[in-house]
């Protein structure tokens, strides 16, 4: 791997992180669910998805999936969000929680996977 390839994927990492980050700001306080989480974590599935399926050279899909969706979605953040809910004895909105992202962000690669491979 190039400089410049690993340069390339930081800055779609930082990119990532700073879309996690607006997402996270302007959906907080919404419910009980921690939305922002939940919704990075389906949209960088679907995008990863798209990327992997998609004819793309393997560089881009590398700056796309590791890169972008490395530093959109957040597994650290949903297991300590979780664990704070628990805390905070929401135990319902941890277990919907939990069950959302993963009947939700699974599909959402599959469905990216489909999407690519339609388009391509």
């Amino acid at each position: 791997m190039t400089p410049l390839v690993l340069l390339a994927v930081a800055v779609g990492g930082a990119l990532g992180a700073v879309l996690r980050q607006l997402t996270s700001v302007s959906l907080a306080g919404r419910g009980r669910v921690p939305w922002g989480v939940l919704v990075v974590n389906v949209v960088g599935s679907f995008v990863a998805g798209v990327a992997l399926g998609a004819p793309l050279d393997p560089t881009v899909q590398l700056v796309i999936v590791s890169g972008v969706c490395g530093g959109l979605t957040t597994f650290s953040t949903f297991a300590v969000e979780t664990i704070q809910l628990v805390s905070e004895g929401k135990h319902r909105a941890a277990a919907a929680s939990v069950a959302l992202n993963l009947a939700l962000a699974v599909p959402a690669a599959l469905l990216g996977l489909a999407v690519a491979s339609l388009l391509a």
